[in-house]
């Protein structure tokens, strides 16, 4: 990897980690309860797209393979936090 490439896999990384920590004190400090569904949602995102850039830097599939369950069980949880908080149950009887 050349130092280009280095140096922005570096600076993306600490910016993903600063977006982290910012939508976890929205997480903990929201108003309502869609304000943390919505900052849930920006953790899991920067939380997958830093494992992204873990795999670009060393040039490890595994990362990628994790980073793309991430992805689904955070669709998926998000998608059921979305329809608790609409109709106050996940699974209609």
């Amino acid at each position: 990897m050349n130092a280009v490439l280095h140096g922005a896999v570096w600076f993306a990384q600490l910016c993903f980690a600063l977006a982290m920590v910012n939508a976890a004190i929205a997480m903990m400090r929201g108003p309502t309860a869609q304000d943390r569904v919505l900052s849930l949602d920006t953790l899991y995102i920067n939380g997958m797209l830093t494992l992204l850039l873990f795999g670009v830097r060393w040039t490890s599939f595994v990362h990628f393979e994790v980073a793309m369950l991430i992805a689904l069980f955070g669709f998926v949880g998000s998608a059921s936090l979305a329809m608790f908080l609409y109709r106050g149950e996940v699974i209609e009887p």
